[in-house]
């Protein structure tokens, strides 16, 4: 999965937030968003009548009553906000979906971008080549950022030929990569 996680408390039900998307421009007149999507599901979290929440000390509810995917974007318009003037005022929420922890320990194989971030970062011959700071959600392909062990920062597509292992109870991730894609090797 392409979500990133986060932990909610305070209730005897213990839940899991995953971040779903984070809202942009306002899209037309009538209170639809653009959003940039972190779901690898989007169909099913975009469904009309979904429910996202904020990861505010009060948070608030949003209810999707429509959802098109144009072009490499996600259009959304959510229950009570019918124009374009209250659909800017929502640019830049981060959107979740609460999942109950009991259900976190299901079998998964997905990947939250939050697990990459502070991986210890090998090449496959053993030598260390710096640690995930970053991973960058581009709408063509997503990108991790390695700072390497002198503070050189490099961009590495996440695709399984470069990455060939990714092993986050361990803390570390394996890169083949060809020479010259990162700055201090």
């Amino acid at each position: 999965m392409t979500s990133a996680s986060f932990h909610a408390s305070a209730d005897p039900q213990q839940f899991r937030l995953l971040r779903v998307c984070r809202i942009g421009r306002a899209q037309g007149l009538k209170g639809e968003v653009n959003v940039l999507s972190f779901t690898d599901n989007p169909e099913f979290r975009y469904a009309p009548g979904s429910q996202l929440v904020t990861n505010e000390a009060e948070k608030r509810e949003f209810t999707i009553v429509s959802s098109r995917h144009f072009k490499q974007r996600w259009i959304l318009r959510f229950r009570g906000i019918t124009d374009r003037n209250a659909a800017e005022l929502l640019n830049g929420v981060e959107l979740f979906v609460e999942e109950p922890l009991d259900n976190a320990d299901d079998e998964d194989d997905g990947i939250y971008f939050d697990d990459l971030v502070d991986l210890k970062a090998y090449l496959v011959d053993g030598i260390y080549a710096g640690v995930v700071s970053n991973v960058l959600d581009n709408p063509g392909q997503t990108l991790l950022e390695i700072t390497e062990p002198h503070g050189s920062v490099s961009l590495v597509p996440f695709v399984e030929a470069l990455i060939p292992d990714v092993d986050t109870e361990k803390g570390r991730i394996l890169l083949d990569l060809p020479t010259g894609l990162l700055q201090e090797q």
